[in-house]
């Protein structure tokens, strides 16, 4: 994403909430047959070939109070920041980002006004915005992460080579 705003600063980059599984779909059994055989085939792969590391958490939190807590750290402007320390404690070191305290913590890490950020999640003061994205996303078609949305006239589904995404950007320009 990044590299994309770099070679073209016209490009905003605007992340959205998308819950894959909120309530009351059931979360899935990260030691399940479906999990474990979706990482061994398809996540580690690409994780190894992107030079990312990433590991299957052991837990499958409800993502709505992470989601919620990035909205959060947006209004202290530090969404990008906020954003890769919960990709992190979730994806490297298997950190419960369904849980108030872990993402208090990280905000702490991260030198945010953690306080004004628990009494935030406490109250789901940012809920209301989270649910306006997914309903957002919902509108657009939008069924998966990642997935990519240019002026709300094309989309992109899945993890994407930076040129799958200059082309997308080019395609709603004309």
């Amino acid at each position: 994403m990044h590299e994309l705003v770099k070679s073209d600063p016209e490009v905003e980059i605007v992340w959205r909430a998308f819950e894959l599984r909120p309530e009351p779909v059931p979360t899935l059994d990260p030691k399940g047959d479906y999990l474990q055989r979706a990482w061994s085939n398809s996540v580690y792969p690409l994780a190894e070939r992107l030079g990312i590391t990433m590991k299957l958490p052991p837990v499958q939190p409800r993502t709505l109070l992470a989601h919620q807590a990035a909205h959060g750290a947006r209004t202290q402007g530090r969404f990008d920041d906020y954003h890769a320390a919960i990709f992190r404690a979730f994806f490297e070191r298997g950190e419960d980002i369904g849980d108030i305290e872990v993402l208090v913590s990280l905000a702490a890490s991260l030198e945010l006004d953690s306080k004004a950020l628990r009494k935030a999640l406490e109250s789901s003061h940012f809920e209301k915005s989270v649910l306006e994205d997914e309903r957002e996303a919902a509108r657009l078609g939008v069924n998966g992460v990642p997935a990519f949305i240019a002026n709300q006239k094309a989309a992109l589904s899945g993890v994407q080579p930076l040129e799958n995404l200059k082309k997308l950007v080019e395609q709603v320009r004309v």
